[in-house]
């Protein structure tokens, strides 16, 4: 599938999540990052002065010297992706979509508006019809916001989804061991999370128990109608530099074993797969036998960061069965999946 090329902008570029956008649509097929904004004290400056780059590969070449703007609508392009901290994105974001910018968002402000569709490709594309009746109602004509997740619960309800398709699920319990990168930079002390676990992070429980039952609901009549299900998260920070793993056991409406639930797990694809999105992974759960996997040192990359992985599939004696789900939590759990979302967004007509 070829596609004429989207001119897209970065909110927030100089960010964790923004550097992450910036390195990612390096050499994009459909997109082509021409406007990176930030803050105050950013703007003006070439990228490479404005930005402290924190990842692993150099600064992409096209991204050096493009000079910062401010975060306010007038940026030469037709889409921006928004990795804005959540303590400045809702009015920002809205101000954008307001000015007709399509607004692909990994900020938490606007997820559970009940206008925006809260988005993983593999399992709720149809959510993004919302769109449509978002921009009815809020007087939008070519602007929207879409959103993607938290990054735990991106791996939790990518496991859960093929589950919930084949067997019905009642109630989840998941216990999470959260990588570093995900509390941004300077992030966690070292002195507070060196021979330690902390086991609490900030909102962290109440964005997942929340936002899979959104993610798992269903759409009609201009709504999304939240999953009837129950979870209980507890999330825990630990020494783990990227990924996140999460100890999962469910009660299921239809009883299976071991071998039927990683046979559901293992071939499962939904719409990105069929449409062959750029960005999607061939197979968007990878599952494990060994049984000491997945690891996030070796596992964490499975299809580029994009899939998740799942092992230790076993019987459970307190709900029905249990598992380990791992997921790449600045690739897939943030900047990945909202690409993957704009790139699902475009395929349905809007960001025509």
């Amino acid at each position: 599938m070829s596609m004429n090329e989207l001119k897209v902008g970065v909110l927030g570029a100089t960010g964790a999540v923004g550097q992450r956008f910036v390195q990612l649509l390096h050499n994009h097929p459909w997109f082509r990052v021409s406007a990176l904004a930030a803050s105050e004290r950013s703007a003006g400056k070439p990228y490479r002065e404005a930005v402290t780059w924190r990842l692993d590969t150099p600064i992409p070449g096209f991204a050096q010297d493009l000079q910062v703007s401010r975060c306010e609508p007038g940026l030469d392009c037709d889409l921006v992706f928004s990795g804005l901290d959540s303590s400045v994105a809702g009015p920002i974001e809205a101000a954008f979509a307001a000015a007709d910018y399509a607004v692909v968002s990994n900020s938490k402000n606007h997820r559970m508006d009940d206008d925006v569709p809260l988005l993983v490709p593999e399992v709720n594309a149809d959510h993004c019809r919302i769109i449509d009746y978002q921009r009815k109602r809020r007087g939008y004509d070519r602007g929207f916001i879409a959103t993607n997740p938290n990054c735990s619960t991106i791996g939790l309800t990518m496991a859960l989804k093929p589950i919930a398709d084949r067997f019905g699920v009642r109630k989840v319990a998941v216990t999470t061991m959260q990588a570093l990168s995900g509390a941004g930079y300077p992030g966690v002390p070292s002195l507070e999370i060196l021979d330690n676990v902390l086991p609490f992070i900030n909102e962290e429980e109440d964005k997942m128990e929340r936002e899979t039952l959104k993610l798992l609901g269903t759409f009609q009549d201009n709504r999304i109608r939240n999953a009837q299900t129950v979870v209980s998260a507890q999330c825990n920070r630990v020494h783990v530099q990227d990924g996140h793993t999460e100890c999962v056991s469910v009660e299921l409406e239809t009883k299976t074993d071991k071998e039927g639930l990683a046979e559901a797990l293992r071939t499962y694809t939904a719409m990105p797969q069929e449409l062959g999105l750029p960005f999607a992974p061939r197979h968007p759960v990878v599952v494990r036998d060994e049984p000491d996997r997945p690891q996030p040192r070796i596992d964490r990359d499975a299809e580029d960061g994009m899939a998740v992985t799942v092992g230790r599939i076993r019987p459970c004696p307190v709900l029905d069965m249990k598992f380990v789900v791992l997921s790449h939590n600045t690739i897939r759990g943030a900047a990945g999946t909202a690409i993957l979302n704009a790139e699902l967004l475009r395929t349905q007509g809007y960001l025509d």
